[in-house]
């Protein structure tokens, strides 16, 4: 990531302890999968719980979009220059949906 990426806070920053801790849950449920494999455990069950992990994931994305149209897009818009930002937004909306 470039500098202006990284710099300053983050529009999730107010929300920081809540994003770790549903990453955690996310992790927590990997580690589930993991255990599943390795118990044999029925396929459309792992399946299922693979879809589970992927919906949370989306989610924390989903998330993270909001967070940043509402804190980087609204301040480079109050700034006079969102374009960058919306162009980021699209990029990011679009790596989503192809996910």
């Amino acid at each position: 990531m470039g500098d202006e990426a990284s710099a300053g806070p983050h529009g999730y920053s107010a929300e920081k302890q809540a994003l770790l801790a549903r990453l955690k849950r996310i992790e927590g449920q990997i580690r589930g999968l993991q255990r599943m494999v390795d118990e044999d455990t029925y396929c459309i069950d792992v399946l299922t719980q693979i879809s589970a992990a992927t919906k949370a994931l989306q989610a924390v994305a989903v998330g993270l979009l909001e967070d940043h149209l509402r804190h980087c897009v609204v301040q480079a818009a109050a700034e006079g220059n969102p374009d960058a930002k919306i162009k980021e937004a699209t990029t990011a909306i679009a790596r989503l949906v192809r996910s």
